[in-house]
C-alpha cells in the first residue's frame, strides 16, 4: 500500500492535481449535498447534529460562549470526520493521509486562536496576556509563541500519524485475511476517523478559550 499522495491530473506548467485533493472536492461536494437534503427532508437529523456539536464545545466553554465559536468548531469537527472517514468509499482518500491537509487545519486553528484573542480582549490586553507577567515578559513571550508553534505540531503530526496508522493496519490486516474482517476493519476505520475528529476538535475549543479568556 503506497501512502504517499499520486498525482492525477497535470495542469498547466509543473503543477499536478494529487488524488488528495480531488478527494477532498468531492467529499466537500458530497456534505453541501448531503446538507441540502436533509435540510429539505429531515431538518430534525441537522438539529440533532448541531446540538451534539454544541455540547462538545460548550463542555469547554460553557453553554452561551460555545455559541459563537460554533460555526468555526463545528466546521472543523464535520470537515476531519468526513475527511478521515471517506477513504472507504470506493476510488476516494481520506486526505487526512496527506500530512498537508492535517498542517493546513492546524494552522488555521493557530490562526484562529490569535484572532478570537484579539477579537476578545483587543490587540494590547491580547498581547498583555501572552506576555504575563509583564516583568518577565522578554521571556514568557518568546517562550509562549514556541510553545503555541509546538501545539501546531502536535496537532499536526497526531491527526496525521494515527490516520496514516489505522489505514496501515487495516490494510495489512485486509491483505491477510481478506473477506472475513472486511466490514469489521471498515467499522475500525470509521471509528478511529471519528475519534481523532473529536480530539482535534476538542484541543481546537481548548486553545481558543484559553485564548478568549480573562488571565486570573
Amino acid at each position: 500500500m503506497d501512502v504517499r499522495p499520486q498525482n492525477v491530473l497535470h495542469l498547466f506548467g509543473d503543477v499536478w492535481i494529487t488524488d488528495t485533493v480531488i478527494s477532498t472536492w468531492v467529499m466537500m461536494a458530497l456534505v453541501v449535498l448531503v446538507v441540502v437534503v436533509l435540510r429539505k427532508r429531515q431538518p430534525a437529523a441537522l438539529e440533532m447534529l448541531i446540538d451534539f456539536l454544541l455540547d462538545i464545545v460548550a463542555s469547554v466553554m460553557g453553554n452561551e460562549v460555545a455559541k459563537t465559536y460554533l460555526p468555526f468548531l463545528g466546521t472543523l469537527a464535520i470537515f476531519i470526520g468526513v475527511a478521515n472517514s471517506v477513504g472507504i468509499v470506493p476510488m476516494l482518500v481520506s486526505p487526512t493521509r496527506d500530512i498537508s491537509t492535517p498542517l493546513a487545519l492546524a494552522l488555521v486553528v493557530f490562526f484562529a486562536v490569535h484572532y478570537y484573542g484579539i477579537r476578545a480582549k483587543g490587540v494590547l490586553g491580547y498581547l498583555k496576556d501572552l506576555a504575563s507577567p509583564l516583568y518577565l515578559a522578554p521571556l514568557t513571550l518568546p517562550l509562549e509563541l514556541i510553545g503555541q508553534l509546538s501545539r501546531t505540531l502536535s496537532l499536526t503530526l497526531r491527526l496525521f500519524g494515527n490516520i496514516i496508522s489505522a489505514e496501515l493496519v487495516v490494510a495489512v490486516i485486509f491483505s491477510l485475511i481478506p473477506w472475513l474482517v472486511e466490514l469489521p476493519m471498515v467499522a475500525l476505520s470509521l471509528f478511529t476517523g471519528l475519534l481523532q475528529a473529536y480530539i482535534f476538535t476538542s484541543l481546537a475549543t481548548v486553545y481558543i478559550d484559553s485564548a478568549v479568556k480573562a488571565s486570573e
